[in-house]
């Protein structure tokens, strides 16, 4: 049922970017599947004109793509950082194409709203809905840089990173003087067997 909606949403996309079913002509054919643990696993075949649709056959994919369900929200907001975070396996061209073509896909909602409900409802809602999105993406930046200042200054649970820094540069140098004392040491050792052993 989700996938079904999600395939269909996915070839409405596709079929107003005629540049990505163009780059997906060639992978006709080919079988790739999205795995996001703990949900089912579903297997996408490409097709002759460049849309997708479900795999029928129960045969190995060509590629696999596996990402945690907390990247969809990422990935559905374009988030470009998210897409680093999918895991690969199998043929890494067809995954890298699809991935690439994932980035640069965009649905103007806008535009299919406005044959629902008219050109202005559709602006104004679009309008809306970037301004709440806004709004949620700087409460969180601000919630999570507020968090961070009372884990470092107020209640010091975390480490400043210079202080990290500076701590890790002073065991590094205690580390080497205590590697050149080690080697004094010996060199006195050796110096003061000689002094027993040479000739008077």
């Amino acid at each position: 049922m989700i996938a079904s909606a999600a395939i269909a949403l996915l070839n409405h996309l596709l079929r107003g970017e005629s540049w990505a079913r163009k780059r997906l002509q060639p992978c006709a054919g080919k079988i790739v599947r999205f795995c996001t643990p703990p949900f089912a696993d579903f297997d996408l075949a490409v097709q002759s004109n460049g849309e997708i649709a479900v795999a029928t056959d129960a045969i190995a994919p060509d590629a696999t793509l596996t990402l945690a369900p907390s990247l969809l929200l990422r990935l559905l907001t374009h988030d470009e950082k998210a897409y680093s975070n999918i895991l690969i396996s199998g043929d890494t061209a067809l995954a890298e194409e699809l991935l690439d073509i994932g980035k640069n896909l965009h649905w103007d909602v806008e535009q299919d709203l406005s044959r629902l409900m008219g050109d202005i409802l559709a602006h104004r809602l679009v309008q809306t809905g970037d301004s709440l999105l806004q709004w949620h993406t700087e409460t969180l930046r601000n919630l999570s840089q507020t968090l961070s200042e009372y884990c470092l200054e107020e209640q010091p649970l975390l480490a400043k990173p210079a202080y990290v820094r500076k701590f890790v540069a002073d065991v590094n140098t205690l580390h080497i003087d205590v590697e050149k004392l080690g080697e004094r040491i010996e060199k006195l050792n050796h110096g003061d067997l000689l002094v027993k052993i040479a000739p008077k």
